[in-house]
């Protein structure tokens, strides 16, 4: 296992455990002392229906995508300001955020961006970004009636969640997040954030 982890992660401190994977840069500790304020940017959601029932109408699907990429970042800023006292860091308002995005343009195209150039225009020290995969096991119907990560909860499917944290000013990666749910994870995304985050305890960079 020693060898395995030597050789996937050269530069990397890895940490495993059945569906959780952790990764800190070797500099991560040096790097992050600079930082005094991180701003939260929409994650990016890829949604999949494992039944098809009926058509599904793909404006309906880009709008749950929409939203739960909203709710997401939402929901994490909220757990970061809940607990501000237990970090070494200022969180961005994620409206902040956003309208800064939009107001430079590009909103809708950060992934066409450097993570460094994305720091400057919300004038931050570093990023943090995420991608959310979801594959619903609710029929197209169901979907429709119930749209997911409003509070509702209820079984939505299984689903991989990733979280970066980037440094502003060079725009490497220095700690990233990763994590897969399965088809009885019955949460919305407060509850998402928050069981993600208590898991994460001491491995998240910012913790006091």
């Amino acid at each position: 296992m020693k060898k395995l982890i030597t050789l996937i992660a050269i530069s990397f401190a890895t940490f495993f455990t059945a569906q959780k994977q952790i990764f800190e840069a070797d500099n991560l500790k040096q790097v992050i002392t600079k930082h005094k304020k991180v701003a939260i940017l929409p994650f990016n959601i890829a949604i999949t229906h494992r039944k098809q029932n009926e058509a599904l109408n793909a404006e309906f699907n880009r709008q749950q995508e929409e939203t739960m990429s909203n709710s997401i970042q939402t929901s994490m800023y909220t757990f970061m300001l809940r607990r501000r006292k237990d970090y070494t860091v200022e969180f961005q308002d994620v409206e902040k955020t956003n309208i800064l995005l939009k107001r430079a343009g590009v909103f809708d195209k950060m992934n066409d961006l450097t993570k460094d150039e994305i720091a400057k225009i919300l004038d931050v020290d570093a990023v943090i970004s995420g991608k959310f995969e979801n594959e619903q096991t609710r029929t197209d119907k169901q979907a429709r009636n119930n749209v997911m990560w409003l509070g509702t909860g209820g079984k939505t499917g299984s689903g991989t969640l990733t979280m970066v944290l980037n440094d502003g000013t060079s725009g490497e990666m220095v700690w990233r997040f990763y994590k897969t749910m399965d088809d009885n994870y019955r949460k919305g995304t407060d509850d998402l954030i928050e069981s993600m985050m208590r898991k994460l305890s001491r491995n998240f960079p910012y913790q006091k």
